[in-house]
């Protein structure tokens, strides 16, 4: 295994299809090119940057023309493999702006259900860190169904749980969940003006698992349910987690720098005897 010498923190950040698309399924490449130069500019300062990212399918749909999401398994998957390029092609070109190497890491649910592919992807993950590569990664939708339609097998099933599955893969320090939303309220937002954000959770209790609603908008799959699963992931492997809205790229530096943004679950550390 290659072992790091970094200097900062290793943090993953997961960014929603909300916050990538317009609502007509296109990519917003102004808010692409916010985040490249964020993620570039905190990799500069020492951090290793891992990028998880949604959106493909969405993408997709709008570049084949489609009027709407398609229903069918295979129209989903085929329009997963025409978005995934071009997402990949466009996050390539603004991460080469700011001098920066990225790599795309597709991934199903047995590449980190079975050990000795953990393994080895483990290694792939540290050796491009090592080399100071941004990767880039997706559910591979063109041939695990996982997320996009209900299985027997489910290991990930959407992208909070699988970027949350990466940060422990790569025993990383910090997950940040880009959202659309700023962080989980004590009540909808939507419905109560009222709400307040919590800024600071302990612990996933069965009242803070009934503040969560049901899935999102229609180009994405996640909801606040999927977040705190991926919270559960986090904290019990032992890295804080950040729910934090993605039209504020800005507020990364202050989340790495420890401040109160967003909805942070904290997870308990281990004392060094």
């Amino acid at each position: 295994m290659v072992q790091s010498t970094r200097r900062g923190k290793r943090i993953v950040v997961k960014v929603g299809t909300s916050t990538l698309t317009h609502p007509s399924g296109r990519l917003d490449f102004r808010s692409m090119e916010h985040l490249v130069r964020t993620l570039s500019d905190l990799h500069g300062m020492g951090n290793e940057i891992i990028l998880v990212t949604s959106g493909a399918i969405s993408v997709g749909t709008a570049k084949l023309g489609l009027a709407e999401r398609p229903k069918e398994l295979g129209m989903k998957q085929a329009a997963a493999a025409v978005g995934q390029c071009r997402m990949m092609h466009i996050y390539d070109k603004f991460f080469s702006e700011y001098n920066r190497s990225m790599a795309q890491i597709l991934l199903t649910g047995d590449d980190v259900d079975e050990d000795d592919r953990a393994l080895h992807l483990r290694n792939t993950f540290h050796a491009l860190l090592e080399m100071g590569v941004i990767p880039v990664v997706n559910e591979n939708d063109s041939v695990s169904s996982a997320e996009i339609e209900t299985g027997n097998h489910k290991v990930l099933g959407d992208n909070d749980t699988l970027s949350a599955i990466v940060a422990k893969l790569c025993n990383a320090d910090l997950l940040v969940l880009l959202s659309d939303i700023d962080g989980l309220y004590d009540h909808d937002p939507k419905a109560d003006p009222n709400a307040k954000l919590l800024h600071e959770i302990y612990t996933i209790t069965p009242d803070i698992l009934q503040m969560a609603g049901g899935a999102g908008t229609w180009r994405g799959t996640g909801g606040m349910a999927t977040k705190l699963a991926a919270a559960q992931i986090a904290m019990e492997a032992g890295f804080d987690m950040v729910i934090t809205n993605g039209a504020r790229m800005e507020d990364l530096y202050g989340i790495v720098a420890g401040e109160q943004i967003g909805t942070r679950f904290i997870a308990q550390k281990e004392e060094v005897q």
